[in-house]
């Protein structure tokens, strides 16, 4: 029993770790009232010690610690409502991994900038584990992706998946200056507007078959004022007629051919 009790001591390291057994046991027995919800409370306080020592592990990853310890609270709620004292097994080696989860899926769920699938978050982790181990053995440059690959066991192109992922967990602003910028200039300046003449290609194509179905008259008219920037005198002379007639075969031909090119579309 003696041996159970170090065995059990030294796989779950918590030297101050409050002795809640009654307690548990207590609570599994208490009908739902104010007498098991006080206890229940008294439990929770008893052992969030260690759940904010659990989140102390997390500080560094980019989240504040005071989330981490609620996040870490929530776990440990969870915890207390699901354990089950007739197991046989610690509370704490119960707890522990049920905390870190709720840690680990706060991380996955809320502190991604993209979106990226959960399968494609798992490979970052292997990655990044992997790279930390080889990062002890291969000194002086970064671990290729092959030693990755072949380290946790991985295909390559996963590990490029993971790799790039990596560099997913948080966005770069569009206003952030670009390293070596020396005059401000931003991932914004580096980025394309749409083009106006896109438009324009798909106005000429959606009438190019319209304006070769018209008369050979009309067709010139058209021509010369917008292709030939002639004025409309211009082309009344030219063709020898007036040029309020030139003016009404325009506005004709122009309506004529927008309304059937409307009409394709819808």
């Amino acid at each position: 029993m003696r041996t159970q009790a170090r065995a059990s001591a030294k796989h779950h390291p918590h030297d101050d770790a409050p002795d809640t057994a009654e307690a548990f046991r207590t609570l599994a027995k208490l009908p739902p009232g104010q007498e098991r919800d006080t206890l229940r409370e008294q439990i929770v306080e008893a052992w969030l010690p260690m759940a904010e020592r659990l989140a102390g592990r997390f500080r560094s990853r980019g989240e504040s610690y005071e989330d981490l310890r609620q996040v870490a609270a929530l776990g440990l709620v969870k915890a207390v409502d699901r354990y089950d004292p007739e197991l046989g097994n610690a509370f704490e080696s119960y707890a522990v991994p049920t905390v870190t989860g709720e840690i680990k899926r706060h991380f996955r769920d809320h502190m991604w900038t993209l979106h990226v699938p959960r399968r494609v978050q798992d490979l970052r982790n292997r990655v990044r584990f992997a790279s930390q181990d080889l990062s002890q053995t291969v000194s002086g440059r970064r671990p290729t992706v092959a030693e990755i690959a072949e380290h946790a066991d991985m295909s390559e192109a996963d590990v490029k998946a993971g790799l790039e992922a990596l560099e997913s967990f948080t966005a770069l602003s569009l206003d952030a200056e670009l390293p070596g910028s020396e005059d401000g200039y931003s991932l914004s300046d580096a980025l394309g507007a749409p083009d106006p003449a896109l438009d324009t290609v798909v106005d000429r194509e959606a009438v190019k078959s319209r304006l070769a179905a018209l008369p050979e008259r009309e067709r010139t008219i058209l021509y010369m004022r917008f292709f030939g920037d002639m004025t409309q005198s211009r082309i009344a002379d030219e063709l020898g007629i007036s040029q309020m007639h030139v003016s009404r075969l325009i506005s004709r031909c122009c309506d004529r051919v927008r309304d059937q090119v409307m009409r394709d579309v819808a």
